[in-house]
This record gives structure tokens, C-alpha cells and sequence, in this order.
């Protein structure tokens, strides 16, 4: 049974920084395209990033230079690093994986994913 399990969500205050981590079991990272959404309360699910099968990554344009993703193959385990953290960022992150090529995996909606863990929540407070 495939399952992402996110942890390290937590309070922080504005220009902070946190480090999700969001641990799978059943698939094997490197060949999956994983992604982290993060979703605030009233608004919709928003693309963060996300990492292909060769290891390509690619952000949302308020995030970029702010937020890192990455992975560690040998513990099938994804990241999320969050810097410079403002109240905006505050909302529930979940981690996905789907198995599209490499190509796919930066433009395909959000609904093609199919695997998704029940998030952690981060909260930055001004």
C-alpha cells in the first residue's frame, strides 16, 4: 500500500524557516514525479513544487528563491525547505506523487495526482 506521510510543519514568524519532509512507503521516489500544494483556509489547492523522475524541479513564481524541494532516494523521502517564510505561506502542505514522464510532471494539474498525504500545517505569524 502506497502511503506519504508529511511531518515539520509548525509556528514560525515572519523571515523564518521550516523543513517538511514528507516520507513515502510503496513507491520508490526516483521513479515517481513528486510535488509538494499547500492549501490555506478559503482558498484552493496551489502547486508549490515539484521534482521529476531526474531529479528536475520546478517552483511556483512566489516561491521560488524561497523554497527548495529535494529528495533522498536511499530513505524514499521528499523535502520541502522554506525560507524567508511570510504569513502568506500559512496553510495546510501536502506532499504528492504520480507516475507521468519527466515532462508532465511540471505542468500536469493537480487533480492527475493520485497519491496524497493528509499534510502538515504551517503557520507564520507577522
Amino acid at each position: 500500500q502506497v502511503q506519504l506521510v508529511e511531518s515539520g510543519g509548525g509556528s514560525v514568524q515572519a523571515g523564518g524557516s521550516l523543513r517538511l519532509s514528507c516520507a513515502t512507503s510503496g513507491l520508490t521516489t526516483s521513479t515517481y514525479c513528486t510535488g509538494w500544494f499547500r492549501q490555506a483556509p478559503g482558498k484552493e489547492r496551489e502547486r508549490v513544487a515539484r521534482i521529476d523522475k531526474d531529479g528536475m524541479t520546478s517552483y511556483a513564481d512566489s516561491m521560488k528563491g524561497r523554497f527548495t524541494i529535494s529528495r533522498d532516494n536511499a530513505k524514499n523521502t521528499l523535502y520541502l525547505q522554506m525560507n524567508s517564510l511570510k504569513p502568506e505561506d500559512t496553510a495546510m502542505y501536502y506532499c504528492a506523487a504520480v507516475n507521468v514522464v519527466s515532462y508532465y510532471c511540471h505542468t500536469a494539474p493537480s487533480s492527475v495526482f493520485p497519491i496524497w498525504g493528509h499534510g502538515t500545517q504551517v503557520t507564520v505569524s507577522s
